[in-house]
This record gives C-alpha cells, structure tokens and sequence, in this order.
C-alpha cells in the first residue's frame, strides 16, 4: 500500500502544496521564494529518502515567517497523512550526524502527540535571505503538523549554514528510521492501541 499524500493549504498570507511518498528514493521538486529554506527541504528528500513536491509561496515582502511556518506545519501533516494509522512503523527515529565543526542531534518520536524542544542556540543573523530563527519556526511548526515528538540537539557549531542544514539532514535521517516498517511490528507500536490521537 503506498504511503503518499497530498496536502494543500491556502490562506491570505501563503499558498503552500506538498506532496510526499514515504517509500521514495529522494527525488524532488521544490520551489519556494526563499533559496535557502529551499536547499533545506531539498537535504530532507534526498537524506530522508522521502518523493516530493513542494510549491510554496508567500508573504516574503514583508519577511519569512508565514512561508516558512505554513511550509514546515503543511509538510508534517502530509507526513502525518502518509503514515495513515501508523500501524508498523518503528515509530521512534534519532540521528547524530556532523558537518564540518557543527554537529546536531535529532530526536523523533512518531507518538500522534505534538511537543518541541529546541536546544540549538543561535545569534539573531540571516543566511541568505533566511534569518536564522526561522529553523525553529519551521521545525516546531512540522512537529505539530507530522503530530509528532521532536527534540533537537547542537553540540557544538559556529558556522549558521552548517548548523541549519545539519538540523534538516539530522530530521531526515531520524524520520527517514522512524518511519521505516517493521515487519516484526504487529499493528501499531503503542500499548494504547493508537498513534493518532
């Protein structure tokens, strides 16, 4: 059974369309008005293995934010959506991966239940047209999107390009895991019985 779905939202401030396949190979398409927030969705494809296309655009005259936020809420619940009942997955994913001097930890947790913790600290700058605190707005806005637990890590880092796109390849490692089936996993991975509530 494929694991894809099709998510589109539009309001007055943006017009965001994901589509994704869980069982990809990593190709994608993805157009946003902002370059860097681009090549970032671009490492969660390619790393995390996962098809996709995104059409994003928004408000970007007046700044990032509400691209950035719709992006990252739309993509997580088209995950949420492709994972269906999430009967069989591995549920829990986490990767520590390095990039030049920066390295990060994620940490994920498929539960249906949304929390965030962001413990990578960095100076107000941009990278590109990107500023910086946008990475935790994008990701906080995918956990509740993808209705999941996500922590992340830095453990040491000074250049703010490695630490952003070290964070996304970190996320898509750990999704890419977590969302891996189990043919060992019978139903879903809960004492409960659910994961999307």
């Amino acid at each position: 059974m494929a694991r894809q779905a099709n998510v589109e939202r539009t309001t007055k401030e943006t017009r965001i369309s994901v589509r994704v396949n869980l069982d990809g190979t990593g190709a994608y398409s993805v157009k946003t008005p902002l370059p860097f927030l681009t090549h970032m969705v671009e490492q969660l494809s390619r790393h995390g293995l996962l098809d996709l296309d995104v059409d994003a655009t928004g408000d970007t005259h007046i700044d990032g934010h509400h691209t950035t936020e719709d992006l990252g809420f739309v993509l997580g619940k088209a995950v949420a959506d492709a994972l269906g009942d999430r009967a069989g997955i591995k549920r829990y994913g986490s990767a520590t991966l390095p990039m030049d001097e920066a390295c990060v930890t994620c940490a994920l947790d498929l539960s249906g239940r949304p929390f965030f913790v962001w413990k990578v600290p960095m100076p107000k700058a941009k990278i590109g047209e990107f500023d910086t605190e946008l990475a935790e707005v994008f990701f906080e806005a995918f956990a509740r999107g993808a209705q999941c637990n996500l922590h992340m890590l830095l453990h040491q880092g000074e250049v703010l390009h490695h630490i952003v796109e070290i964070s996304f390849k970190a996320l898509a490692r750990a999704l890419r895991e977590a969302a891996t089936v189990d043919p060992r996993v019978a139903g879903v991975p809960s004492t409960k019985g659910t994961l999307t509530e």
